[in-house]
C-alpha cells in the first residue's frame, strides 16, 4: 500500500506554489527533459534507420520534409502553449470551473485544427518541396513522408495539447511514461516497416503516426481520471467566447513564434538544398544532435512557464522572482556540461547516423560552431518561459522575429554569397551554422533586456 500511495503521489498534479522553488522546478524539469529526449528519439530513430537501411539520400529526404512539417503543425503548437498557460494559472488559483472550460475548449479547438492540417497539408506538400528546390532524387520520398504525417496529424496534435495540459497541472511524469512507451513502439515499428516490409521512407512516417496516436490516447485516459480537479463534460467541450479567444490570444503569438522558426528553416533549407545531398544529410545529422542538446533548454523553458503560471495565479510574485534566478542558474550549468560533451564526444554521435567518413567530418565541423551557443539559449529559454507563464507570449514572438529574419537569414545568405569560390560555388556551408549561432547570442541579450523591463508582469489573466 505505501508503494501505491507513493506512485499515486508521483503521478498526481504538482502544486508549484509551495516548497523550495529550485526543487519544484527540478521535479518538473527532469521528467520533462526525459520526455523531450524521448520525443526527439522519434525523429532520430527515423534518421538512423533510414540512413542505415535505405541510404544517405533517404536521410536527406526526411530532413528536407522537416521544416515544412513544422510549419504545417504550428496551429497545434499555439493551442498547446495557450492551453498550458491557462491551465497553470487557473490551477494555481484553484479555479475549478475556469480550469474545466480551458481544458474543454482546448480539446475542441484541436479537433478543428486537425481537420484543417489534414486537408491543407496533403494538398501543398509536394508544391512546397518543389518551390524549395528539393533535389529530384529525394522529392517523391519527401512528399510521401509529409502526406502520411499530415493525414495522421491528429495523433501528434492531441499528444502535444494533452501533455501540455498535464504539464500545466504540474504533472510532467505521466506524459513522460506515456511517451517512453510509445517511443519504444516507434523504434520497433520503424524496423518492422523499413527493414522487414521494405516500405522505405513512407514506412518511417507511418510508424511515427501510429506511435503518436497511442501516446495521445494514454494522455486522454489520464486526464479523464482527474475528476477531483476538473470536470470534462459536453458543457466544457462547447466553445465559449471568453476561453476560446483567450486561448487564441495566448496561443497565437506562440504559434507565430513557431511559424517564424519554421519559415526561417524553410528559407534556410532552400539554401541548404542548393549545396547538394551531402550538405543536406550533414544538416539533418547536426540538427538531430542539436535537437538532443537543446532538450534541457526547452525543458527548463517549459518548467519556468508552469512555475510562473502557477505562482502568478496564486499571486506569489516574490517567489516567482526567486525561482527565476534559481532556474536560470540550473539551466546555464546544464548547458555548459552539454557544450563540453559535444566538443569532446560529438564525433561518436555523428558515427551513429552514417559510415561515410566525409559526412562525419563535415558534420563535426558544423557542430563545433554551434556548441558555443547553448548557454545563450539556456538564458533566453528560461526567461522566455517566465514571460509566457505570465501570459506575455507577444514579447518572445517579437524577439524571435528580430533574431531570425533580422539576423539569421541575412547572415546565412550573405556569408554564403561572400564565400563563393571555385571549390565552393554556392558558398561555404559553415554559413548555415554561423548565422544560427549569432541569432542565438543576440536573442539571449534581447530576452534579458525584455525580462528586466518587466512589462510581462501586467499580462496575468487576473489583471
Amino acid at each position: 500500500m505505501p508503494v501505491l500511495r507513493t506512485l499515486k503521489t508521483l503521478f498526481a498534479p504538482k502544486d508549484m506554489t509551495e516548497g523550495a522553488p529550485w526543487k519544484r522546478i527540478a521535479e518538473f524539469m527532469i521528467p520533462m527533459l526525459i520526455g523531450n529526449v524521448a520525443q526527439q528519439l522519434y525523429n532520430t530513430a527515423d534518421s538512423i534507420i533510414v540512413g542505415r537501411y535505405i541510404g544517405d539520400n533517404a536521410l536527406a529526404a526526411v530532413g528536407s520534409a522537416g521544416p515544412i512539417l513544422n510549419l504545417l503543425l504550428i496551429l497545434f503548437m499555439g493551442i498547446s502553449m495557450g492551453a498550458g498557460i491557462m491551465v497553470s494559472q487557473y490551477f494555481g488559483a484553484k479555479d475549478r470551473e475556469n480550469l474545466s472550460l480551458a481544458i474543454g475548449n482546448s480539446i475542441t479547438q484541436t479537433a478543428i485544427a486537425s481537420v484543417i492540417i489534414m486537408i491543407l497539408g496533403t494538398l501543398i506538400s509536394k508544391p512546397l518541396l518543389i518551390l524549395l528546390n528539393t533535389p529530384p532524387s529525394i522529392l517523391d520520398w519527401s512528399a510521401d513522408y509529409l502526406r502520411i504525417f499530415c493525414l495522421g496529424g491528429a495523433g501528434f496534435a492531441y499528444y502535444n495539447i494533452l501533455s501540455g495540459i498535464l504539464r500545466g497541472l504540474g504533472d510532467s511524469l505521466s506524459a513522460l511514461v506515456f511517451l517512453l512507451i510509445c517511443t519504444v513502439l516507434n523504434v520497433w515499428l520503424d524496423i518492422v516497416f523499413v527493414a522487414n516490409f521494405n516500405m522505405g521512407v513512407p514506412g518511417v512516417a507511418l510508424a511515427t503516426v501510429i506511435s503518436q496516436v497511442i501516446s495521445a490516447v494514454l494522455c486522454l485516459l489520464k486526464l479523464l481520471r482527474m475528476k477531483e480537479i476538473f470536470h470534462l463534460n459536453w458543457s466544457a467541450l462547447k466553445l465559449n467566447k471568453y476561453h476560446s479567444l483567450t486561448l487564441i490570444k495566448l496561443g497565437l503569438p506562440s504559434g507565430l513564434t513557431h511559424a517564424i522558426f519554421s519559415m526561417a528553416m524553410i528559407v534556410v533549407q532552400s539554401l541548404t538544398n542548393r549545396f547538394g545531398e551531402l550538405v543536406i544529410a550533414c544538416h539533418v545529422m547536426v540538427m538531430r544532435v542539436d535537437g538532443f542538446a537543446m532538450m534541457p533548454n526547452f525543458s527548463f523553458g517549459a518548467a519556468m512557464t508552469a512555475f510562473a503560471g502557477q505562482n502568478i495565479g496564486a499571486r506569489k510574485m516574490d517567489r516567482l522572482q526567486q525561482g527565476t534566478k534559481e532556474g536560470m542558474r540550473m539551466a546555464a550549468g546544464v548547458a555548459t556540461v552539454i557544450t563540453i560533451i559535444l566538443l569532446f564526444f560529438g564525433r561518436y554521435l555523428m558515427n551513429v547516423f552514417t559510415k561515410t567518413a566525409e559526412l562525419v567530418n563535415l558534420s563535426m565541423r558544423m557542430m563545433r560552431i554551434l556548441a558555443a551557443g547553448y548557454i545563450a539559449v539556456a538564458i533566453s529559454q528560461s526567461l522566455s518561459g517566465v514571460m509566457r507563464g505570465a501570459g506575455d507570449t507577444v514579447t518572445p514572438m517579437w524577439i524571435s522575429l528580430i533574431t531570425v529574419f533580422g539576423l539569421r537569414i541575412p547572415i546565412a545568405y550573405g556569408l554564403a554569397y561572400l564565400t563563393r569560390s571555385e571549390l565552393y560555388p554556392i558558398g561555404r556551408p559553415e554559413s548555415l551554422f554561423i548565422s544560427l549561432l549569432l541569432s542565438w547570442s543576440l536573442g539571449a541579450i534581447i530576452t534579458a533586456i525584455a525580462y528586466k523591463k518587466g512589462t510581462w508582469r501586467e499580462k496575468a489573466l487576473w489583471n
